[in-house]
């Protein structure tokens, strides 16, 4: 499936013919420096193919891109590319050190032996130009050339290298490539069944590297490959055990290091999966789209303002989606087509190979539904008029380590799993929950570290998964309070202790103003979990803020009315509450505090807003 779906991709993108895909025997690689050749063979000078890119907030010089023959998969083995390869295979000279002496001789003479035997079938002075400097060149003095040695530091770091004549590029010379072409066709595979296109095709021994995972090895991962006895069966080897065409190889690894290279939009990483994801359709607004609401807040993404102007766009794309029980996602975003497949693939790296975290392919209008669902699920009221209304992917997962660690970092699955669950529509990761729970009950409270044991986010999170795990139980009791704002009525015991605990803090905060150790510090992680073990001592304290209190006496009526609606006389005070009572608990202390600072003019009205249209929830900051 996912081959098939790369495979469509590359076929696209070819008869687009506006992208810089790779033809067919051809790959897009980085080139560092170009060496400039007279008609007579000789090194005249070195000219840098560098470019400047942006890397977050700065500005570094990265290899240029540049389409060329399809290079060969190696590791340790010796084994030379056609006309592009690194300084030890073009001029033989390297600075790693080894413990063969001809580490270097032994590249530059493959090299040397493969492009001139392809070479020899071209009849042009780009191709006898090139012959003469290999067949000329001396490895061993090749650090004496003053063009070498100009610029001998950086060959020497790394990078490919690639041949100008005369100042014009040799691959663009047309009989060059023609005998390029002519070469690969020369030696196809064993002729069988393509997994892919499922019709008789040369089989692939080898498929090409996947580039641009981060993690992932420099020269390259695989994603399709057998490397030892253990892995074969019936006598194949290698490509054997999972038959592949040629064509249908190139395709599929072109398409993805295309999308893994691609800039705009650029894939996004999460945790340790590198996410790319694309539509069969030659628009890349369907893209686009996807890159707003989850590239923007790429926990990768280090500028705040960065992270600002992704959720303006996202505001602003939001505000055109009406809510509705047939979703017409063709009124959604204009111009694009609904029933569009779009495919999200993410990667992570294992050693040498690619390890396929989860693929998604769904008609683009099931994507938005699941997306838009998911941002409805996280609606909650705001602490302040400045929170975002829409909460990023990144918030939550920041929300899930200590702000204190030295690299405050989430678990690396899972982010991948929140946004599997996203894109599916299904429960969030309880690991998501339990890390919630867990920050939580170990925070406390430092507004010059911008720590807050129970915020906006976290109890967002807290809502959204319980809403998921019920969402298909109709008569679950939890629905009642999984709202947006307080439910007052409810009388289901863990919401209402939350509920109580928060009107006993405001007892304290009014009675002796704001303390090193309010009861929310040394209580709260208790009361959540052995409410009987907490909340007598608490109605103890209550007391004695009460009658301090200028509004003490509101206070005492509040806590009454909360107190009636337990069942006094069947235990008010469970002993333990399950982790899911935990959740009702942290959101019933959010609401009733949030409740608190409800402004009277109503702009803070405490209703629940889940079945209002999206666009009534998410409004656009310049207003």
């Amino acid at each position: 499936m996912i081959l098939q779906a790369l495979a469509r991709y590359y076929d696209i993108l070819q008869a687009e013919g506006k992208s810089a895909i790779a033809p067919p025997g051809y790959c897009t690689t980085g080139v560092r420096y170009a060496l400039n050749l007279s008609e007579d063979g000789e090194l005249l000078d070195i000219f840098t193919k560098s470019v400047e890119a942006q890397r977050g907030k700065k500005v570094v010089e990265v290899p240029q891109p540049m389409t060329v023959p399809a290079q060969v998969k190696r590791s340790v083995n010796v084994a030379a590319n056609f006309m592009c390869d690194n300084s030890a295979y073009v001029l033989g000279l390297t600075d790693k050190a080894s413990r063969d002496p001809d580490y270097a001789a032994k590249r530059f003479q493959a090299f040397r032996e493969l492009n001139t035997s392809v070479l020899r079938a071209a009849d042009s002075e780009a191709a006898r130009a090139v012959i003469a400097f290999l067949e000329r060149h001396d490895p061993a003095r090749a650090r004496d050339h003053p063009a070498i040695a100009g610029q001998l530091e950086g060959i020497l770091k790394g990078g490919n290298l690639v041949f100008m004549v005369e100042r014009k590029l040799a691959l663009k010379d047309p009989a060059i490539l023609q005998a390029w072409e002519a070469h690969t066709a020369k030696s196809p595979g064993p002729l069988m069944q393509c997994l892919v296109t499922g019709e008789a095709a040369p089989m692939a021994r080898l498929h090409p590297s996947v580039r641009g995972v981060r993690g992932g090895q420099p020269t390259g991962c695989t994603l399709v490959g057998f490397n030892a006895p253990a892995y074969e069966s019936y006598g194949r080897e290698q490509g054997g055990n999972a038959p592949v065409g040629e064509p249908s190889v190139a395709a599929y690894t072109t398409a993805l290091n295309h999308l893994l290279a691609r800039e705009d939009p650029p894939p996004i990483t999460l945790g340790d999966s590198t996410v790319v994801y694309w539509a069969e359709s030659t628009q890349g607004d369907y893209a686009e789209w996807f890159a707003v609401v989850f590239g923007g807040f790429d926990a990768g993404v280090a500028a705040r303002e960065a992270r600002n102007e992704a959720e303006e766009r996202l505001i602003k794309i939001a505000k055109k989606v009406k809510w509705a029980r047939g979703l017409d996602a063709s009124a959604l975003l204009q111009g694009l087509d609904p029933r569009t497949q779009f495919y999200v693939l993410a990667l992570a790296p294992n050693a040498g190979r690619l390890s396929v975290r989860f693929f998604i392919a769904d008609p683009f209008e099931r994507i938005i539904d699941r997306i838009v669902q998911h941002y409805r699920d996280l609606q909650i009221v705001k602490e302040y008029e400045t929170q975002p209304d829409a909460i990023s992917l990144h918030a939550i997962l920041g929300e899930t380590v200590s702000q204190k660690a030295r690299e405050p970092k989430p678990a690396p699955l899972l982010a991948g799993a929140v946004m599997r669950a996203i894109l599916n529509g299904g429960p969030y990761p309880a690991a998501l929950f339990s890390a919630i729970i867990t920050r939580v009950r170990a925070d406390i409270d430092d507004p010059d570290a911008r720590i807050s044991k129970i915020n906006y986010v976290r109890a967002a999170v807290v809502k959204a998964f319980l809403i998921r795990k019920v969402r298909y139980q109709s008569q679950h009791p939890f629905k009642e309070v999984l709202t947006v704002s307080l439910n007052e009525q409810s009388t289901i015991p863990a919401y209402v202790l939350g509920r109580l605990f928060a009107v006993l803090e405001k007892a304290q905060l009014e009675a002796i103003g704001t303390v090193g150790a309010s009861i929310k510090d040394r209580y709260f992680a208790s009361a959540c979990a052995m409410p009987a073990s907490v909340f007598p001592v608490l109605l103890r304290l209550s007391q004695h803020y009460v009658s301090k209190a200028q509004y003490g006496h509101a206070i005492d009526r509040r806590i009454q009315e909360l107190l009636n609606l337990l069942d006094v006389e069947q235990q008010p005070f469970p002993a333990h509450l399950s982790l899911d009572e935990q959740g009702l608990f942290i959101l019933g202390y959010y609401h009733q505090r949030a409740a608190f600072f409800a402004k009277r003019d109503g702009q803070h009205e405490l209703a629940d807003l889940a079945d209002e249209p999206i666009e009534s929830v998410i409004t656009e900051h310049q207003s």
